[in-house]
């Protein structure tokens, strides 16, 4: 019987299947950090417990870090006090942490590819909606809750209800200036924040197979935004040329190995999705958000809908967001100033989305309006922004590069966007005070999130 792709990893790890009920899925990677694993592993010693193959789980802090001066103690002490008891629960329950100053340290997403955690065929999980990331790989990758997290701790497990499947191919190539996060805002724009409720979506066509394994992650990042499980990619020779040689990928024979199995993971042709969507992606322009919701996107040249173009069950929501943002029905979105512009997170912040925004400002001045943040992924992608002499085209420009961490993309730091003003941000979410009490968010890709901090407003990068 033909299979697709999530069916072939879903069912090499079903252990048992419950009648009726949840399937019991074996997860061979589970990531952690700082913010949803307090309460597991409390649970964990109520219980009397030990962690069950603690080689499994790998941990990081990052939602909590401070992205300036990271060798002093945490001034908030909230965050301080969650970075410290995941220091503790590692300690006691034998966990490998990449904490704050390890070279390895990042925001889990970054951190697990770039250190060969994350391979095809693998199911992984992480108390983090965006775990989908994962999925670029080849990879069955969602997100748990608390009680799961305690879950895969204590048995290596976790109960599932098996989603239904999709697929979403893009058709054709990408138009110059246009990256896979307009790729994600164009197809959520199309299908709504909704659209892909209880759905593990396969995203395939000649403009996915085009996409370079951070390009990938990016758009598997997003596809929570769309109500999905997880997003995956077929694994290619973009995919092993990627994992090969990092430091916990296969090697020698045991590669050989592993690589045979992976080239046979791809949907076998015949086999039948839940849904098929296309689109062509010729006509993806560079996009910008306008709203309260991922959902609510646009092409950078065109402008906010009208009440009645919205389907009647999202009028009253359609109207908060337009008060919320300060927007009116029928305005342009390009030329709007702009006050905060944040690259990073595990949406676009790695090293491609440094050298995109680098190439982009080099020779210009940043905007004397905006104040921007570009905060690295990881250590890894910090310290390879400053063996490129990226840095240094930054500095010119009149940019500064902060440490690692998620920073703005939650503001759980001190990286908070003020109450009013508004922020082009690479994140991946822009609901009301995401970004702190009163923020307004305009999601875009790091070549948007450059055009608008050297101009000073919302400006379409192919002007420039």
């Amino acid at each position: 019987m033909a299979k697709t792709l999530f069916d072939k990893i879903w069912d090499a790890h079903t252990v048992t299947q419950v009648e009726n009920g949840p399937t019991q899925l074996y997860i061979d990677r589970h990531l952690c950090h700082e913010v949803t694993s307090p309460q597991a592993f409390d649970g964990l010693r109520r219980r009397g417990l030990k962690v069950f193959r603690p080689g499994k789980t790998t941990a990081t802090t990052d939602h909590n870090i401070p992205t300036e001066n990271q060798d002093l103690p945490i001034k908030d002490q909230v965050s301080r006090f969650q970075v410290d008891t995941l220091t503790k629960n590692c300690e006691e329950f034998g966990i490998t942490l990449y904490g704050l100053g390890n070279e390895k340290n990042g925001v889990v997403h970054v951190m697990g590819p770039e250190n060969g955690l994350t391979q095809p065929g693998m199911t992984i999980v992480c108390g983090d909606s965006h775990t989908s990331t994962h999925g670029a790989f080849g990879a069955v990758a969602f997100g748990v809750g608390t009680s799961e997290v305690e879950m895969v701790l204590a048995s290596q497990c976790v109960l599932q209800s098996r989603p239904k499947t999709m697929r979403i191919t893009f058709e054709g190539k990408l138009n110059p200036f246009v990256s896979s996060k307009d790729i994600a805002l164009y197809m959520i724009s199309k299908l709504t924040t909704g659209g892909a409720t209880g759905y593990f979506v396969e995203y395939a066509g000649e403009a996915i197979r085009n996409l370079s394994m951070e390009a990938r992650m990016t758009l598997c990042n997003l596809s929570i935004e769309m109500g999905a499980r997880g997003g995956l990619i077929a694994p290619d020779e973009t995919t092993f040329e990627y994992v090969k040689g990092r430091e916990f990928a296969p090697q020698g024979a045991d590669w050989d190995k592993a690589s045979a199995y992976w080239k046979t993971l791809k949907t076998d042709e015949g086999a039948k999705f839940d849904k098929e969507i296309t689109f062509n992606a010729g006509e993806i322009e560079p996009m910008i958000t306008y709203g309260t919701n991922p959902g609510m996107g646009m092409p950078i040249t065109g402008t906010i809908p009208s009440p009645e173009s919205i389907g009647e069950a999202g009028r009253i929501s359609f109207q908060r967001s337009m008060e919320y943002m300060g927007f009116k029905p029928g305005e342009k979105m390009s030329g709007k100033p702009v006050d905060y512009v944040f690259l990073g997170s595990c949406t676009n912040g790695r090293i491609e989305d440094f050298r995109a925004f680098a190439n982009f400002v080099k020779g210009k001045k940043k905007a004397g309006n905006v104040t921007v943040w570009l905060v690295p992924g990881s250590r890894r992608v910090e310290k390879q922004i400053r063996e490129e002499g990226l840095d240094k085209i930054l500095n010119e420009a009149g940019f500064v590069l902060r440490q690692p961490g998620c920073s703005a993309c939650l503001a759980m730091n001190d990286d908070k966007v003020p109450a009013g003003k508004y922020s082009v941000s690479t994140s991946n979410r822009n609901f009301e005070g995401r970004q702190g009490p009163g923020a307004r968010t305009l999601l875009a890709s790091p070549l948007v999130a450059a055009a608008a901090a050297v101009t000073g407003k919302i400006t379409d990068p192919r002007e420039l």
